[in-house]
């Protein structure tokens, strides 16, 4: 049996939170046996689609062994706790999608079987009342886990994200990666030049005719896909059919008031507007449909409602939901935007990155690059897309407007097989259940669906078994333990000022 070769040479044809974050993690993990090089141009510039991300990046930035305080003062970051949904069930709602446990489970059943009950009986407060990231966020209260909490206490384990400036983060890692011996080259690929025998990519030719040849390629070079479309032409999958918004306007605005621990979105009439404080300045977007609002239009109702004063023009994005057919295909790896697109209303853009990161590592290949190893790639982030992606479909789909064309649309659209289940099943008696390694689990879907009216009819027959003066009384303590650890968390601005403040600069740097 001949020995397998390995993989020496690593290319990485852009930069930006994609590029940086593929290099810094090779740095680290591959060791200097790998030669990494990554392509970039200053001109062509970034689409920093995200500044708000999910509890996952903390265990990224643990692998890099980078120090939280560092991180956050270098990015000019803040906390987050969840994301704060306005006008999407109804007009006037409004809930939180925490990222925490739901009040304790009792047994096999978890929280929110005991709170349907007590919803029905009357007993209940609101969902959000019963974790400790949903009672703290909108009081602008923000801790990390307390080490000297007993184990059973809600402020031993609170997750959190973060709110960043995505284009500092790639400049850190930068830093980190060449540091760590990673290669970088100014330039814009000219001609990608392909293998006659195989059809695998062999080298890029820049514009100043710089080749540059590597065994594996990882494109991050954006909407484009340099590399996994445009020479490799894999095809793409179009979700427009569920995800109807196709375009985007970003803004950032001049801070007012304190930062909030969670990222704040808003549907309107034709999408949906974020907002994301950092310690600088707040970042804003409107995603929308253009079939139903002009792009004049978006930018007037994104500046109709920020907190401050606009920093710069208003940028803007056009995309179309969906990933390409592999993500993997011969020598190449999709990441970031060349990947695919679904927009950040659940802030998963980044986590899409890291993910197909930890998931290169795992299947690391030899220089044969086995179809088997590719097809398990593929697989996996199929199946991460496509959970992601119905997610978001239910945020749509699980609405009561009926005031504009959008809403009314999404209401009556039929939606992925898999999600019209699980909406039935939590609509039945309030299962629900997680799918392999789906990235969110089951008390995110619960926190949506209740949050967006989606109540079910009974709840599970081992709910009985607790007596009705009991639920009221755990109902009641849950609720009551809540609210004293919130008490003793600290404002999240001052957390910041005595932990992680940046220095300060001037709101547009």
């Amino acid at each position: 049996m001949p020995t397998p070769q390995s993989v020496k040479n690593i290319v990485i044809v852009g930069g930006g939170t994609a590029g940086w974050m593929a290099a810094a993690a090779c740095a680290k993990v591959l060791g200097p046996s790998y030669a990494v090089h990554l392509v970039e141009s200053e001109e062509i510039g970034t689409i920093a689609v995200g500044e708000a991300t999910v509890p996952h990046l903390k265990q990224f930035n643990n692998l890099l062994e980078i120090d939280e305080v560092e991180f956050v003062k270098n990015v000019k970051g803040t906390f987050k706790l969840g994301i704060q949904f306005n006008d999407w069930g109804r007009l006037g709602d409004s809930y939180i999608h925490g990222f925490g446990q739901l009040g304790p489970d009792v047994g096999p059943l978890p929280f929110h079987q005991f709170w349907i009950k007590a919803r029905h009986k009357g007993w209940a407060a609101p969902l959000g009342d019963y974790s400790i990231n949903t009672a703290a966020a909108p009081r602008g209260k923000f801790m990390p886990s307390a080490s000297d909490a007993p184990a059973n206490s809600p402020l031993s384990d609170i997750r959190y994200a973060y709110h960043f400036d995505a284009s500092l983060y790639a400049r850190y890692l930068r830093g980190y990666a060449e540091a760590r011996g990673v290669r970088r080259t100014e330039g814009k690929v000219r001609h990608v030049q392909l293998r006659g025998e195989d059809g695998y990519v062999e080298s890029v030719t820049l514009e100043n005719g710089t080749v540059i040849g590597g065994d594996l390629f990882i494109d991050c070079s954006g909407f484009r896909g340099l590399l996994i479309e445009q020479a490799l032409h894999i095809g793409y999958i179009d979700y427009s059919q569920w995800l109807r918004c196709d375009r985007a306007v970003a803004v950032g605005c001049e801070k007012v008031g304190p930062p909030t621990p969670y990222t704040r979105v808003t549907a309107r009439t034709a999408g949906w507007q974020w907002r994301i404080p950092l310690q600088h300045r707040t970042g804003n977007g409107h995603v929308y449909s253009s079939a139903l609002i002009s792009d004049d239009e978006a930018t007037a109702t994104l500046l109709a409602n920020l907190d401050g004063k606009p920093l710069g023009e208003p940028r803007l994005l056009r995309f179309t939901p969906g990933m390409r057919k592999k993500f993997w295909s011969k020598n190449v790896v999709a990441l970031g935007l060349a990947s695919g697109f679904l927009e950040p209303l659940e802030s998963t853009s980044i986590f899409l990155i890291q993910s197909g990161i930890a998931r290169l590592v795992s299947l690391l290949p030899w220089n044969d690059f086995s179809e088997v190893v590719i097809d398990e790639y593929n697989a996996q982030l199929t199946f991460e897309m496509e959970r992601i992606r119905d997610f978001l479909i239910l945020h749509y789909h699980a609405t009561q407007r009926d005031d504009a064309p959008l809403w009314r649309e999404c209401a009556r659209m039929s939606v992925p097989a898999g999600l019209a289940h699980k909406m039935r099943l939590f609509a039945d008696s309030g299962r629900s259940f997680r799918e392999s390694e789906e990235l969110f689990a089951e008390p995110s879907w619960v926190e949506v669906m209740i949050g967006q009216n989606i109540l079910p009819r009974a709840y599970h027959p081992l709910v009985e078994q607790m007596p009705d003066d009991q639920l009221k009384q755990f109902m009641q303590g849950v609720a009551q333990v809540i609210e004293s650890c919130v008490g003793v968390m600290p404002l999240h601005q001052t957390f910041i000022d005595r932990r992680c403040a940046a220095p300060a600069l001037h709101p547009s740097s």
